[in-house]
């Protein structure tokens, strides 16, 4: 049976003493919950080591924003899947859309990074989504086949089980628009379906597929009600203890 996952994105906030103690707080919070979803915490790379001390004694799971599609050498700034590895790191963050906007990620080296991870018995949690301009023209169900194909379709299907599918549609990131839930489920339907076609259906029944785009504590519960949406991969309510813990109760 597939999980159902809220993994809170941090991406590049928080100071050292601003991340401990909002984990701190989330692990103290959630520990006295009684929940019915994993719950992960995605903080900045220089973060992994403090978060997963906070993660050894609570129910709190740890993932990485990013890694490099190289094993080692000499990749200035760059964090290998090994390194991930080596500090027990369970989960990471693939193909996030501001990565592919702004470090110009292609799907081929997201590919690459995805293979890396499963090297290293690490998930990918694996981010696709359509530009507004995409949706607009009608096409959004052309880019997210395409990303899915490009990125992950060259697995065996032992290896896709090990995959968390993420859907983002870009233009609700952070931008306070959030998808209706006929839009989320659409999509995630259709999502199950391409990993059906692939895999067969009961590879795509064990497929965890979450949403990510300003959910919050106010949208959860309706945007989770879906069949097809298992969970969400939460940005700026994640900075808050209190909204990302109730975005954790949304189950």
């Amino acid at each position: 049976m597939r999980k159902n996952i809220v993994a809170g994105n941090w991406k590049m906030n928080k100071t050292f003493q601003d991340a401990e103690e909002l984990i701190s707080t989330i692990a103290g919070e959630l520990d006295e919950k009684d929940l019915s979803c994993k719950v992960i915490v995605c903080p900045p790379s220089v973060y992994l080591e403090m978060s997963s001390d906070y993660a050894d004694e609570s129910i709190l799971s740890i993932a990485a924003q990013n890694v490099s599609s190289h094993n080692n050498g000499a990749y200035t700034g760059e964090i290998s899947a090994s390194m991930l590895g080596s500090m027990e790191i369970a989960y990471c963050i693939v193909g996030h859309s501001e990565r592919r906007k702004f470090f110009n990620e292609t799907d081929a080296e997201l590919s690459e990074k995805v293979d890396q991870l499963l090297d290293y018995n690490i998930m990918p949690i694996f981010c696709v989504g359509e530009q507004l301009e995409e949706r607009e023209k009608g096409i959004q169900f052309d880019i997210v086949r395409t990303q899915i194909e490009k990125g992950l379709f060259h697995l065996n299907n032992d290896e896709f089980l090990n995959i968390v599918v993420a859907y983002e549609p870009v233009w609700a990131i952070g931008t306070g628009v959030v998808a209706s839930p006929e839009q989320a489920q659409e999509m995630h339907s259709f999502i199950r379906g391409l990993i059906a076609e692939k895999y067969g259906s009961e590879t795509a029944e064990e497929t965890t597929i979450l949403y990510g785009g300003s959910c919050n504590p106010s949208n959860a519960a309706t945007l989770f009600a879906n069949k097809d949406v298992d969970g969400g991969l939460i940005g700026g309510a994640s900075l808050k203890a209190d909204d990302f813990v109730k975005i954790a109760m949304s189950f």
